[in-house]
């Protein structure tokens, strides 16, 4: 199917700070404790599809890095935000993310499972995960980081602002509890609205870039 594509599809940052700007709409739900987890797992295993992504403290110092601070998992309208920092990675948590019949929807994965690997003494086998990184290429699109995928798909920004805060802060601030259930939800959605197929970017041909035919 890519070989049938003529173009690769880029975007320029020029032309991402120019879009309006989307955020996720729904109820955000921080969960620190046992019974929270619970009741986040029952709810998320009620779905077919969620959207996956981790967040954790940077670290300045060559060399050093830190364990995942955050697990974000999205429905179409409720975020959960796991704080493993402080509840570690729950045998629930761990659970549903290796569950092959749940759906999950997530970008660079390979390093997302890398880091959740360091948490457990036990081996951790994630299942039935879409990689956007590969599934966008089947649709010519090039860029590999989700603000310019959703930008390609959506026509939208999202706000990359609050990567490097402190995911291990006492309380997680609302711009970062808004950041983080962004990028968890806007997985699902570029997966939906690509697999429905006919995919045309909403955005002016004149503003996204077709490398292969420069």
């Amino acid at each position: 199917m890519e070989n049938n594509i003529p173009d690769k599809i880029k975007i320029s940052k020029e032309t991402i700070a120019t879009l309006p700007v989307e955020s996720f709409p729904g109820k955000i739900v921080v969960v620190d404790s046992e019974t929270g987890v619970e009741n986040a797992i029952a709810d998320l295993r009620r779905e077919k599809i969620i959207g996956f992504d981790t967040e954790t403290r940077p670290t300045f110092k060559k060399g050093k890095s830190n364990h995942v601070s955050l697990i974000q998992l999205s429905t179409h309208d409720t975020c959960y935000l796991f704080r493993i920092n402080r509840m570690g990675f729950a045998p629930a948590l761990k659970n549903l993310l290796e569950d092959e019949q749940l759906l999950k929807v997530g970008i660079s994965l390979k390093d997302d499972f890398c880091m959740l690997n360091r948490l457990n003494n036990e081996s951790f086998t994630p299942r039935n995960f879409i990689e956007l990184q590969k599934f966008v290429k089947k649709f010519g699109i090039e860029d590999q980081s989700l603000q310019k995928i959703y930008a390609i798909v959506l026509g939208k920004k999202i706000s990359k602002g609050q990567r490097l805060s402190n995911w291990e802060a006492d309380h997680l601030s609302e711009s970062q509890q808004l950041y983080a259930a962004t990028d968890a939800w806007s997985c699902i959605k570029i997966y939906e609205i690509l697999q429905k197929g006919n995919f045309i970017s909403p955005l002016d041909q004149t503003l996204l870039l077709h490398p292969s035919s420069l």
